[in-house]
C-alpha cells in the first residue's frame, strides 16, 4: 500500500504540474532588480531615415547592472532582415512575439541585451546624459527604446525597477506584476511609476488628431484613454518607419486622462495603489487595432521583489494523470506478483 500511495502522490503532483501553465498575459515579467539605489533610464528614437541618436541618463559614479535595446517593426513577423547597430556595434534581434488578429500588420517588437555595448561607455563616466549613435536595417522598422538599469551607489534608500515586454492583444489584454513584499504607498519617499513603449502608433499631426489611441487602466481605475502617437518620432512628416513612442526620463508625468497630445506614456501610480498591495494590475485596449504595446517598465520604491504571476488553478484533472494513476495500479499488481514469488 505505501507503494501505490507513493505512485498516486507522484501522480497527483504530476497532475497538477501538466495542467499549470500561466495565465493569458501577453506582456509578461522579463527581468527585475531590486537593491539601494537601483534606478533605470529609458529613451524611445524613431525616423525613416534609419539613423538617429538615442539616450539614456545615468548618475556619476552609477554602474549599469543591465541595457536591453528594443526595436518595433510592421509587416514582417519573421523578423527577416530586421536589426541594426548601436554605437557602431551590431545587434542581433529575438522575437516577442506577433500580435494575433484583429490586430492589422504583422506587428511585431523584438529585443536585444546591449549590455556589453554599453557598460564600458557608461560604468566609471562622469553621469548624466549619454547619446548613443543607433541604426536600422530594415524600413519596417518603426522605431527603438532602450532601457538602462543601473546601480546609484549614492543612493542607499532601496528601489526595484521591473520590466514586462511581448505583446498586448488590441481587442483587450490583462497583466500584472506581482510583489513579494507588500507596498507601502504612505512610506516617506515613496512612488511608483510605469513607463510604456507602443510601436505603429499613430493619431495625426503633431499627436493632436483621433480615431488611434490606447486605453490603460490601473487597478481597476482608467488612467488614459489617449496612450500611443510618435510622440519619439525625429522626423518632421509621419508615416511607418517612425510611428513609436516610449515614456522616457524627460518626458513629464501624464495627467490623469489626458490628451492625445499630453499623454507621454509615463504615468504616476502611487495614487492608484493601496498599503498592502501585492500588485499592480494592468489593462489596455486598442480599439483600431493597430497599437502595439510591447514594453511596459516599473520603478517602484522599496524591496518590492518582484514576481512572476501566479498560474491559475486547475480543477479538471488531465489525461496524463489518469494514466498515472494506471502505472499505479500496475505497481502494484508488480508488487504483489513478487510477493507471490518469494
Amino acid at each position: 500500500m505505501k507503494l501505490i500511495r507513493n505512485l498516486l502522490a507522484a501522480g497527483a503532483v504530476a497532475c497538477l504540474g501538466l495542467g499549470l501553465g500561466t495565465a493569458h498575459a501577453a506582456l509578461t515579467t522579463f527581468q527585475s532588480y531590486t537593491g539601494a539605489g537601483v534606478g533605470v533610464s529609458t529613451d524611445g528614437w524613431g525616423s525613416q531615415s534609419q539613423a538617429g541618436t538615442i539616450s539614456a541618463n545615468v548618475p556619476a559614479g552609477a554602474t549599469v547592472l543591465a541595457a536591453y535595446l528594443y526595436t518595433s517593426t510592421f509587416g514582417h513577423a519573421s523578423l527577416s532582415g530586421v536589426g541594426g547597430t548601436l554605437q557602431g556595434t551590431a545587434v542581433s534581434y529575438s522575437s516577442l512575439g506577433t500580435l494575433p488578429a484583429p490586430t492589422c500588420c504583422d506587428l511585431t517588437a523584438a529585443r536585444a541585451d546591449v549590455t556589453s555595448i554599453l557598460k564600458p561607455l557608461i560604468d566609471g563616466g562622469a553621469g548624466g546624459l549619454y547619446n548613443f549613435r543607433i541604426t536600422e536595417t530594415s524600413g519596417s522598422q518603426d522605431g527603438s527604446s532602450l532601457v538602462v538599469i543601473y546601480k546609484d551607489p549614492a543612493t542607499t534608500a532601496i528601489m526595484s525597477v521591473g520590466i514586462l515586454d511581448g505583446f498586448a492583444k488590441t481587442d483587450g489584454d490583462s497583466t500584472a506584476i506581482n510583489f513579494a513584499k507588500p507596498l507601502d504607498p504612505t512610506a516617506a519617499g515613496f512612488f511608483a511609476e510605469m513607463r510604456l513603449g507602443i510601436g505603429f502608433s499613430f493619431n495625426g499631426t503633431g499627436c493632436g488628431g483621433s480615431g488611434q489611441s490606447s486605453t490603460v487602466d490601473v487597478n481597476g481605475t482608467r488612467i488614459t484613454n489617449s496612450a500611443g502617437c510618435n510622440d519619439d518620432s525625429a522626423d518632421s512628416g509621419a508615416g511607418n518607419g517612425n510611428l513609436f513612442t516610449m515614456g522616457g526620463d524627460d518626458d513629464p508625468f501624464s495627467t490623469l486622462l489626458p490628451s492625445i497630445a499630453n499623454d507621454h506614456e509615463r504615468y504616476d501610480l502611487a495614487d492608484y495603489i493601496a498599503t498592502g498591495d501585492t500588485s499592480i494590475a494592468i489593462k489596455t485596449t486598442n480599439a483600431s487595432n493597430n497599437d502595439n504595446i510591447f514594453l511596459a517598465v516599473f520603478h517602484v520604491f522599496g524591496e518590492a521583489g518582484f514576481n512572476a504571476p501566479p498560474p491559475p488553478p486547475n480543477p479538471t484533472p488531465e489525461p496524463a494523470g489518469l494514466a498515472l494513476v494506471g502505472m499505479a495500479l500496475a505497481g502494484l499488481g508488480v508488487q504483489r506478483k513478487l510477493r507471490r514469488t518469494k
